[in-house]
């Protein structure tokens, strides 16, 4: 794990020493939601609280991306969810061709899923299908690189490594500067059987009180058909967000 996480931050780094290199009028984005759902009855009791924070970086021809979140949750008490994940990626060209190229590195363990670490890492073209101030959707696909370490309900501790398929949907629909709906969404087959495939799929619905202050829903959707688990996640919660 700290082989993992030691990459992730020398990929923050470099891609910041990277951006110092060019003229180009540089932007930031950095913002932490927090969100969570707790329900209690006469002898049923539960919680999950979900944490992110975000950085971007971006100029004319380069966009750079970090985040990491936490879920935790309990049901009667036992542990249902502690769920970290944390994730780089850069898009290049993106702001300038409707068809640009990304690269990714990506790790996360999860109780809720019996993953003990999975790291990836691959890249990719992405293709901006819509771009507009209203409304974006783009789509990429690309080939990433997995070594995961499971916990299979069959055999048990399952350490392996696989090649995958990744293909991404993106959207984000804005209403009057005050209502926006947005999603990043993956199916990661692998090259090598498709009957061993993830999907993640991220949704929010936002509504922005001021420039720095938003009251949101979200719902986090996973599976992983190799340790034949699977998590809905419905929280409510803010966003704090400031632009640089």
């Amino acid at each position: 794990m700290l082989k993992e996480v030691s990459l992730i931050i020398f990929s923050v780094l470099w891609f910041q020493w990277c951006f110092g290199q060019f003229n180009d009028s540089v932007h930031h984005h950095f913002s932490f939601t927090s969100t969570g759902v707790f329900n209690k009855t006469k002898d049923q009791q539960s919680f999950v609280f979900n944490n992110g924070i975000g950085y971007e970086v971006n100029n004319k021809r380069i966009a750079y991306n970090t985040g990491a979140s936490w879920i935790y949750g309990t049901q009667n008490k036992q542990l249902s969810n502690n769920d970290v994940s944390a994730a780089a990626n850069v898009d290049y060209l993106k702001d300038i061709r409707k068809l640009y190229y990304w690269a990714l590195i990506n790790y996360d363990n999860s109780y809720s899923l019996k993953i003990n670490y999975r790291f990836q890492s691959g890249v990719g073209v992405g293709f901006n299908a819509f771009k507009s101030p209203k409304f974006n959707f783009e789509i990429s696909d690309g080939f990433v690189f997995e070594t995961s370490d499971l916990t299979d309900p069959v055999i048990g501790k399952d350490v392996y490594q696989t090649v995958r398929n990744s293909l991404r949907i993106k959207y984000r629909w804005a209403y009057n500067s005050t209502f926006s709906l947005e999603g990043t969404n993956f199916y990661q087959p692998s090259v090598s059987d498709f009957r061993d495939y993830i999907f993640k799929l991220n949704n929010k619905l936002s509504v922005k009180l001021n420039k720095w202050l938003s009251l949101n829903a979200a719902m986090a959707y996973n599976r992983i058909s190799r340790t034949n688990r699977e998590n809905v996640i419905l929280t409510y919660g803010i966003t704090i967000e400031n632009y640089y």
